[in-house]
């Protein structure tokens, strides 16, 4: 018989053992159900399609509908169509992790770490996504991961978008779209990939960059402060414009303002670049987007024979694990990955138990950690 669309077949509708038709269908659809074709949260075909494919009346498609739905398979919305009843958690599930800087940016890690470490992960299981031999770049790797993940048919992702490349924000939208159309559940880790003010329509979980950014200015210029630069690295994405935006609004509340942005290229700090931007606005703070923009830029400082923080405050985000190491440590704003990883996990589980809530963008608080860099109220 001809396969039709949707895995049915034309055969389906045929009433071989005299039963009545639409436990044919019930049998049917509960087949698909219990295998894992239609998901939690995943909608079924429209009553019309339903009547269309088995060759019955729009009635015993209806009546098909309210047996799986008294069995608790389905359920119905008003004005929407029927879908897969969510998921109620009992069963083990398998999450993709689809982050193209793993193992480059410092904070996944231990955000993959916060959600193996959740109690709600233990029934669970993570795919650490790797590096395709064929991928000769980076959008190329994460476009195949996301189709290893379809392959595989998880049951969702965590996706931190693309950062740096040069085609990132079309690429992020691509992989997004490919995951919506298979119905595979998405939370978005750090940043939703879009320039602002699209937003995206999935969760997300990360840091209150624009919170920090306020709260280590503000704690600059009880430092003594004067003259502020944000040193950031060229196709940054929306965490950093938040940071900017703190920033600013700290030194707005004082009736002050952001001197200059200064974007470097790539981690390169050129100290030709910062001696001409520290002599040209008399700069005396510089606030970079995270801490390895801070270390070599110290490295550049003293290089130049630039006393941090006597001459030179330096301030970063994220506390990574050698904050504290620099030749002066650093001061930061410590991100609480492991806490970021457990609400990712959080939010992913209520997604797949309640696909019909509304996205959600879910802000984690960060701390100010006070090192040597910017000095103190004695300097």
């Amino acid at each position: 018989m001809a396969e039709m669309e949707d895995g049915f077949d034309e055969s389906e509708d045929r009433d071989s053992s005299s039963q009545p038709k639409y436990l044919n269908i019930v049998q049917t659809l509960r087949q698909k159900l219990n295998s894992g074709h239609y998901r939690g949260g995943a909608r079924l075909p429209s009553e019309a399609e339903l009547t269309r494919r088995f060759k019955v009346s729009r009635m015993t498609v209806v009546k098909a509908i309210q047996h799986l739905q008294q069995e608790g398979l389905v359920v119905r919305r008003v004005g929407s169509g029927t879908y897969a009843a969510p998921q109620d958690g009992s069963e083990s599930l398998v999450f993709g992790l689809l982050i193209p800087d793993l193992g480059e940016t410092e904070i996944f890690e231990p955000i993959c770490r916060g959600m193996v470490r959740s109690p709600q992960a233990k029934r669970h299981s993570l795919l650490w996504g790797h590096s395709f031999a064929s991928a000769d770049n980076k959008e190329e790797q994460a476009k195949q991961l996301c189709q290893h993940y379809l392959d595989q048919k998880v049951n969702g992702v965590f996706f931190a978008p693309l950062e740096f490349s040069p085609h990132r924000e079309r690429v992020n939208r691509e992989i997004l779209k490919k995951l919506d159309q298979a119905t595979i559940p998405v939370v978005l880790l750090d940043r939703c990939g879009l320039r602002f003010p699209a937003m995206s329509r999935h969760d997300l979980v990360g840091l209150d960059n624009r919170r920090a950014g306020y709260l280590i200015t503000e704690h600059l210029l009880k430092l003594g402060a004067k003259n502020i630069a944000f040193l950031a690295r060229k196709g940054s994405v929306e965490t950093v414009e938040a940071r900017i935006v703190g920033c600013r609004e700290a030194l707005f509340a004082v009736g002050r303002s952001l001197v200059e942005i200064v974007i470097v290229p790539e981690d390169a700090i050129d100290s030709k670049t910062i001696r001409e931007v520290l002599d040209r606005r008399s700069l005396d703070t510089l606030v970079c987007a995270n801490d390895h923009i801070a270390a070599n830029l110290m490295q550049t400082l003293l290089g130049l024979g630039k006393r941090v923080p006597e001459q030179v405050r330096v301030a970063g985000f994220d506390d990574v694990s050698y904050a504290g190491l620099l030749p002066v440590p650093l001061t930061t704003m410590h991100q609480p990955c492991g806490n970021i990883g457990a609400a990712a996990m959080s939010a992913m589980l209520e997604r797949i138990n309640n696909p019909f809530l509304s996205p959600r963008s879910i802000l984690l608080d960060a701390h100010l950690v006070v090192r040597q860099s910017c000095g103190t109220l004695t300097d």
